[in-house]
């Protein structure tokens, strides 16, 4: 597979990647280039805002979740039809599951792809330092190709020319720049930054930001790229006949689902039908599952738990129901938040409540129970990410977490942790996903 393709990294969380990237994006795209973005790491937040840039849909690439022959079939797969390929790394360079780097970091994946690597530098208060910072990561691990550099919230041209000049004994050259401007920030929140759909970068602003990015030149770093095997992977390769119908909760508040999973059960033989808890009665008429992923009910708890329709439907509803995070909140007997208690859909018992402090991190599980997306004893990986916390889930939890805790609610009919489930790494639940739905479904 012979493909441009560029990671770009940076040496912490906060240094600009993302606004970088859509930049890139953006200025490839309206030159003709259609680059399919793929996002590091368990992100459902960042993705949007390259989505909005690339008008392509990302992938996440993560290699504590899959084996590299994995790995690189969810890159094929995602930039197929595309004219290369940008990664946006996940916090910094070396940071993973590990202290090295070797599991889950953008390394990882930047080795695997065997990618060139641009590294973003946060220059606000930075001269001739950018040089020790440069040099320090380049030699940090000799299989990496650390080609270039951009500096990002740089305070004018000169700025830019003392940073240039500072990065040429190194041999990385400096790929340009963006300007500390307001419309270049992108706000965060606890979950991260906010969706592109709230707020993000404008095209006037991608446009006034890309005449200081060498983007030709980061164009031909992206080419050099040397051409990429493709082992033999253990990912599905046949797409079966449709036989199942699985209701998606897919609005404002619920909206965290990795593209390359839902695609996985498509493959399967699953129609997936998108549905609103916030504004619709309830889940499609003839769905033989539910799936509520994550998302932000926390800040439409009031509009949920008005929507009194699509709660009594789903205490109805008669099939398997599979939620995560956001899910189980909203399954759950009500949603706590500053502003108030509210009563929620009630099939799993107890409150969630919401707290100051994340909880996050990988995650090795093992079920409980059967359900809609495993049988007991099935093994398999996931990553958790939330700011509230509910009651303790025995005797009805449905997961062992890392070979010690209990995680999350079963009574065999309904399936909902805080933990997020990465269906490629484990086919098998995707597989048990679309059966079950298929039993009821009539397809």
């Amino acid at each position: 597979m012979k493909l441009p393709r560029l990671v770009v990294a940076a040496p912490s969380s906060g240094s600009g990647k993302t606004t970088v990237a859509a930049v890139l994006l953006a200025a490839w795209r309206a030159r003709g280039r259609g680059v399919q973005p793929f996002k590091a790491g368990p992100d459902y937040i960042d993705p949007t805002h390259l989505a909005r840039a690339a008008g392509r849909t990302p992938r996440n690439l993560d290699g504590w979740f899959l084996d590299r022959p994995e790995l690189l079939e969810v890159f094929r797969r995602g930039a197929l039809g595309a004219a290369g390929a940008l990664v946006e790394g996940v916090m910094g360079l070396f940071d993973g599951r590990d202290a090295l780097g070797r599991e889950g970091s953008t390394a990882q994946v930047a080795r695997w792809l065997d990618a060139p690597v641009v590294l973003v530098v946060d220059a606000r208060a930075m001269a001739g330092s950018i040089a020790a910072l440069v040099r320090g990561f380049r030699d940090h691990d000799p299989r990496l190709r650390l080609a270039g550099a951009v500096a990002n919230r740089v305070g004018s041209e000169r700025h830019a020319q003392i940073l240039a000049e500072a990065l040429e004994p190194v041999g990385v050259p400096l790929l340009g720049y963006l300007p500390h401007l307001p419309e270049l920030e992108l706000p965060e929140r606890h979950l991260g930054l906010v969706l592109a759909g709230e707020r993000s970068l404008e095209p006037a602003a991608w446009a006034r930001a890309a005449d200081t990015l060498d983007v030709e030149g980061l164009w031909e770093l992206a080419a050099s790229a040397p051409e990429l095997d493709a082992p033999a992977h253990g990912l599905p390769r046949e797409r079966r006949p449709l036989r199942a119908r699985i209701a998606v909760a897919r609005d404002a508040a619920f909206g965290f689902y990795y593209p390359e999973a839902l695609e996985l059960l498509e493959q399967l033989g699953a129609e997936l039908v998108p549905f609103s808890p916030l504004a619709d009665e309830g889940p499609p008429e003839g769905a033989g599952a539910v799936w509520i992923g994550g998302g932000y009910p926390e800040l439409y708890a009031r509009e949920l738990a008005a929507n009194r329709g699509a709660l009594e439907a789903l205490r109805r509803f008669p099939g398997p129901v599979y939620a995560e995070c956001g899910g189980l909140m909203y399954l759950s007997e009500a949603l706590e938040t500053p502003d108030g208690r509210f009563s929620m859909v009630g099939l799993v018992p107890g409150a969630a409540r919401m707290q100051n402090r994340p909880t996050l991190g990988y995650r090795h599980v093992e079920a409980l129970a059967d359900g809609p997306v495993a049988r007991r004893g099935w093994r398999a990986k996931g990553h958790a990410f939330h700011y509230s916390t509910r009651p303790a889930a025995e005797p009805a939890a449905w997961l062992r977490v890392d070979g010690a805790g209990r995680e999350g609610y079963s009574d065999g009919r309904v399936h909902a942790s805080y933990i997020h489930l990465y269906f490629p790494a484990a086919p098998e639940l995707a597989r048990r996903f679309v059966e079950v739905a298929a039993a009821r479904t009539g397809v």
